[in-house]
C-alpha cells in the first residue's frame, strides 16, 4: 500500500481557497437502477450530512450503459466539480475521459472498480473491495462443498469491467490451484478438477433480467452442473424472478449436488440464502465506499496524504452462518 500526496502546486491552489471553501464531489456509479449502488449513494449522503462544506452529487446512468457513464463524467469535468469518484464500467474507455479531468486539475479517485494498471496515474486512489479476493472466496465456498471439483459456469458483469475480470481470475486461479493468466484468466478445462461448461462465462452487463435468464438457461442445459458462480448480485436482485429460477433446484442444493454462490450480501440475497435457494455469498461494503469517497476527496483537495488502495473488507456467508456473517 502506498501513500499519495497531492502535488505542491495543487496543494497551494487549494490552500488559497481558504478553510471555508465549499466543495461539490461527484459519486458516479455504473448504474442508478442498481440496489448495490443505492447503498453507496446512502453512504455518500451520510458523509454530506457530517461534512458541512461538502455536497455529494450522486449521478450516473439510469441503466448500465458504458457510453452514458463516459458522457456523465465528461459533463462533470466541463461543469468543474471539485472532485470525482467514479466506478468505471469500461476501464480503458473511462481513462481517456479522465485525462481531461487531470488537465483541468480535478482530483479523481475510483471506487468499486479500478482503472487498468497502465492508467492508474490518472486517479489518486481506489476505495473498495480487493476484487481478486471476491473471486477467491467464491471459489473457496464452492470447493468446500465440492472438494473433488466438477463442472462450473461463471457469470460476470461487463466484459470490460476491471473489477469483474479480477473476480473471475481470482475464482479461476483458486479453483485451478495455479495462475490462469491475466484477468479474467483462462477458461478451466480440467485444472484442479474443474471444467467450465459450454456457453460460459455468461456476460450480463449488470442486467438483472439477463442474469436470471442466463442462469435459468444454463441450469436447464446442464442438469449435472456442479457449481453456478456469479461475480455480481445482479443474479439475485429481482427476488421473485430469482426464486422462481432457483426453487426447482433446491433439493439438489440441499443434497450438496449443486451449489450457487454469488457476490454481495444485499438483503434479498441473505433471505434467499436463509431459505436454501443459494449456498454462499461474498459481500462487499458499498455504503462504506460511498461514505469514505467524500472524506477521501476532501483530503485530496486539501493537500493531505491518502493511502492507495483503501480496501473496505469482505463478508463471507454460507447456509450455516448467514444470520451472523455480515459486519
Amino acid at each position: 500500500m502506498k501513500k499519495v500526496l497531492l502535488s505542491s502546486a495543487l496543494a497551494m491552489m487549494v490552500t488559497s481557497l481558504g478553510a471555508q471553501a465549499d466543495y461539490t464531489f461527484a459519486l458516479v456509479p455504473k448504474a442508478m437502477n442498481n440496489p448495490f449502488f443505492d447503498l453507496a449513494r446512502d453512504g455518500c449522503y451520510k458523509a454530506q450530512e457530517e461534512l458541512a462544506d461538502v455536497t455529494c452529487e450522486y449521478i450516473g446512468p439510469g441503466e448500465h450503459t458504458e457510453l452514458a457513464q463516459l458522457q456523465i463524467v465528461q459533463d462533470l469535468i466541463t461543469k468543474g466539480v471539485d472532485g470525482i469518484a467514479v466506478a468505471p464500467s469500461n476501464a480503458p474507455a473511462i481513462a481517456k475521459v479522465l485525462k481531461a479531468a487531470s488537465d483541468a486539475g480535478i482530483p479523481v479517485m475510483t471506487w468499486d472498480s479500478d482503472l487498468l494498471e497502465e492508467d492508474m496515474e490518472l486517479r489518486t486512489t481506489y476505495v473498495g473491495t480487493n476484487n481478486y479476493d471476491i473471486g477467491v472466496n467464491l471459489a473457496e465456498l464452492a470447493m468446500a462443498r465440492h472438494p473433488d471439483g466438477g463442472t462450473i459456469c461463471l457469470q460476470t458483469g461487463g466484459a470490460a469491467a476491471a473489477n469483474h475480470n479480477e473476480r473471475l481470475k481470482g475464482a479461476r486461479d483458486t479453483l485451478a490451484g495455479e495462475d490462469t493468466g491475466t484477468p479474467p484468466g483462462s477458461m478451466l478445462q480440467g485444472e484442479g478438477g474443474w471444467t467450465e461448461v459450454s456457453g460460459c462465462p455468461l456476460i450480463t452487463n449488470d442486467d438483472g433480467n439477463v442474469a436470471v435468464q442466463g442462469m435459468t438457461d444454463i441450469l436447464a442445459a446442464n442438469p449435472d452442473l456442479t457449481v453456478f458462480l456469479s461475480t455480481g448480485a445482479f443474479t439475485q436482485w429481482f427476488d421473485n424472478a430469482y426464486r422462481k429460477a432457483a426453487e426447482p433446484y433446491k433439493d439438489k442444493m440441499d443434497a450438496g449436488e449443486l451449489t450457487i454462490v454469488v457476490a454481495d450480501t444485499l438483503p434479498m440475497q441473505l433471505e434467499q440464502t436463509r431459505d436454501g435457494l443459494g449456498n454462499g455469498l461474498v459481500g462487499q461494503r458499498p455504503f462504506e465506499m460511498g461514505y469514505k469517497s467524500m472524506y477521501i476527496l476532501k483530503d485530496i483537495v486539501e493537500g493531505k496524504t491518502v493511502e492507495d488502495p483503501i480496501y473496505t473488507g469482505l463478508d463471507v456467508c454460507n447456509n450455516d452462518n448467514v444470520d451472523t456473517c455480515v459486519q
